[in-house]
């Protein structure tokens, strides 16, 4: 398949090009920085664009089986537009196109239901404490990201991980339509279930929760070292 996967230098997108390339898929990896891009392989092609400027995306998504969106930024005050106008550019493009296939990521809180096995303190104290003050301005972009996909007629899943850490490999991750136990998603399993959507065609225009449940962290590891990184 010829994939196109934009944020592809963050640490997710990163590994699902890097996975794409090893099943023999050719991708376009699409970052504002590349230059700054690790990989390099004869099926990748590495494009700088910003995905706010929608004619750098319409060069980029012509010519595409299928799109991949790991587009991430990192929490703060500052109202987020990078989620809902990059999807825009990019649901219009694949249109123009013709392109059917879309997979994204955005969050397992945006499924607004406890985990299972959740606790109370994380429940209705430390989550609503992230989503409503930490990281409201990423999260309502998010939910207004999904607004643009899910109201697009394309082939769209939603990927909703929990939160993310770094892992070695893929692990025998789960996949649910409805929120999972637990509270990790390694960016090699995400960077996989991306991959498997795209390609498998599975869980079309639906929103799917994605757990590692081996090797997990724990809590206050992955906050000290994820919470404001800005990692995707």
């Amino acid at each position: 398949m010829k994939l196109a996967i934009f944020g592809a230098n963050g640490p997710t997108g990163r590994q699902a090009t890097e996975q794409a390339i090893a099943e023999g898929h050719t991708v376009t990896a699409v970052t504002r920085r590349p230059e700054s891009f690790p990989l390099s392989d004869p099926r990748l092609r590495v494009v700088g664009a910003d995905v706010l400027d929608s004619g750098a995306v319409e060069r980029t998504v012509a010519g595409q089986d299928a799109v991949i969106s790991t587009l991430g930024v990192p929490y703060g005050r500052s109202p987020v537009t990078v989620y809902s106008g990059g999807m825009a550019h990019i649901t219009r493009a694949m249109t123009e196109h013709g392109v059917r296939r879309l997979v994204c990521v955005s969050s397992t809180v945006l499924f607004e239901t406890p985990a299972p096995g959740e606790g109370l303190f994380f429940r209705k104290v430390l989550e609503p404490f992230i989503v409503r003050f930490v990281g409201r301005t990423v999260y309502d972009d998010m939910r207004r990201m999904e607004e643009v996909v899910s109201e697009s007629e394309h082939e769209w899943t939603v990927i909703r991980p929990a939160g993310l850490f770094d892992a070695h490999a893929v692990s025998d991750y789960r996949v649910s339509a409805s929120r999972l136990p637990g509270r990790f998603t390694s960016r090699a399993d995400l960077g996989n279930a991306l991959l498997r959507q795209a390609v498998d065609g599975h869980h079309v225009r639906a929103f799917i929760d994605v757990r590692t449940t081996e090797g997990v962290p724990s809590f206050l590891d992955v906050i000290r070292k994820e919470a404001f990184s800005g990692k995707k």
